[in-house]
């Protein structure tokens, strides 16, 4: 478990919010998956609701603001200066979508995509310094880019946020860790392979029982569960045909 109520260091994925069409059928999803709450949802804030546990913050939901937008899972970036951050995503050949905009007395945060097509939100913590609860059951635990562009990705988000990468034992040069200055382990990973971008994974008990549920509830699975030394993983949708990853326990000696 790791809980932490400062600022995460730069470049680390401090957040994760889903844009969907129906709010209701997600918090009903994501509610019995993942034994979330929720709060907020107030108009000045375009109905946007926090996912909480127990009494920490570990995802947001919110309503597609057009029609177009898609329904993904968007990780979040954590920056000490969102302004001087977009700034530098232009300089590093990203483009930035949403300019920088302050929610309140939450944060600052900012959209862009990489040079690999990937989209990633850039959050500059306010009284919101993001998840406080991770690598638990119904939080988040892991972060990876995957594109058929990593050397492009690679090379972009060391220019944005000084990242340097890790080798990762029986990977090879495919995969690798992402560190940041300040953090005492890898905040992600990074790869070749097929994709355009960030994937969230949130953490559970059990996969196959999280498969079961994710079924029951209406959604299903895109990549069938396998067995690693992190535990048990699975891709997944959920009931509006949202894709995101689930890591299961690893079982205990």
């Amino acid at each position: 478990m790791v809980v932490r109520k400062t600022a995460w260091p730069a470049g680390t994925p401090c957040w994760v919010d889903v844009s969907v069409d129906d709010i209701d059928r997600a918090k009903a999803f994501y509610g019995a998956l993942f034994g979330w709450d929720f709060a907020g949802g107030d108009p000045e804030f375009g109905g946007y609701l926090t996912a909480v546990k127990g009494e920490h913050p570990v995802a947001g939901l919110g309503p597609k603001q057009s029609p177009d937008q898609p329904s993904v899972w968007t990780t979040y970036l954590a920056s000490d200066d969102v302004a001087a951050t977009t700034k530098a995503v232009g300089e590093a050949g990203g483009q930035v979508v949403v300019e920088p905009m302050q929610v309140g007395e939450f944060g600052t945060m900012a959209i862009a995509v990489d040079p690999a097509g990937g989209m990633f939100g850039i959050w500059e913590s306010g009284s919101n310094t993001g998840v406080d609860l991770a690598n638990e059951p119904g939080s988040l635990v892991w972060n990876e880019h995957m594109s058929g562009a990593s050397d492009a990705a690679k090379d972009f988000y060391t220019k944005v946020f000084g990242y340097t990468y890790g080798a990762v034992e029986g990977a090879g040069e495919d995969y690798s860790t992402i560190d940041v200055a300040g953090a005492e382990q890898p905040v992600g990973g990074i790869g070749a392979g097929e994709g355009q971008g960030w994937v969230t994974y949130f953490q559970v008990e059990d996969a196959d029982t999280a498969i079961a549920k994710v079924k029951e509830l209406g959604g299903s699975v895109v990549e069938e569960p396998f067995d690693t030394p992190y535990g048990r993983m699975a891709g997944v949708a959920d009931d509006q045909g949202t894709t995101f990853k689930i890591m299961g326990n690893v079982p205990q000696q």
